[in-house]
């Protein structure tokens, strides 16, 4: 059974990577299942990533065994995508794209990866040449889900769609956007996510009124 969100939630603050880094060490020694704490080590290497201890984090992701990532398509779905993520905050775009599609492959391979599967099309996303292919995949992806913290995705999806109009300049569908992402961070999303697309919102109605005059 994959790791629940839910429960990494409790354990990241991504302002803190240094302090999640220790929590999820911590999680991951008193684990006794063997596919759960091999998802929390490459939680593990993610935190390791956002304070750019590149090489350690490739190394806690090389420690978990290869057999469990073949057995485990969550494991592999994550070494896959925090290898991914390393290579990305590195500045190796080309490499980072291609572990993004294998772990894309790797969670679509089951409904209940939904999450991580999203997470890599989402990761993908970021290449502004293709954020439009990989942003429909991933709301494709999530058509006919109905657990809320994967619906969660909607926000960023939307949020990140929006800006990728509003610096092309086609800020009629940026505003389209942000107002879709409004209404999913009303739905399922954090107060935040709520205050940053009113904030879009504003942003792009301005943006279209100084463009009127």
């Amino acid at each position: 059974m994959a790791l629940r969100q839910q429960e990494l939630d409790a354990l990241w603050d991504f302002s803190h990577p240094a302090g999640s880094e220790a929590r999820l060490r911590a999680a991951a020694d008193a684990e006794t299942d063997a596919a759960t704490r091999a998802e929390l080590e490459t939680q593990v290497a993610r935190a390791l990533g956002l304070q750019e201890r590149f090489a350690e984090g490739d190394a806690v992701l090389d420690a978990i065994p290869a057999d469990l990532a073949a057995r485990s398509s969550s494991v592999r779905a994550r070494v896959l995508l925090e290898r991914g993520r390393l290579r990305d905050s590195a500045g190796d775009a080309d490499a980072a794209a291609a572990l993004f599609r294998e772990a894309a492959d790797a969670a679509s391979a089951s409904r209940d990866l939904v999450f991580l599967h999203v997470d890599a099309l989402h990761m993908l996303a970021a290449d502004t040449s293709h954020t439009a292919e990989w942003t429909a995949q991933a709301l494709d992806a999530l058509e006919d889900g109905d657990d809320p913290r994967t619906l969660r995705w909607r926000v960023s999806l939307h949020n990140n769609a929006g800006w990728d109009h509003f610096d092309a300049g086609r800020l009629d569908e940026a505003l389209a956007e942000f107002e879709r992402a409004k209404d999913a961070a009303v739905r399922w999303g954090t107060p935040q996510q709520v205050q940053w697309a009113d904030e879009a919102i504003a942003e792009a109605t301005a943006a279209i009124t100084d463009r009127r005059g």
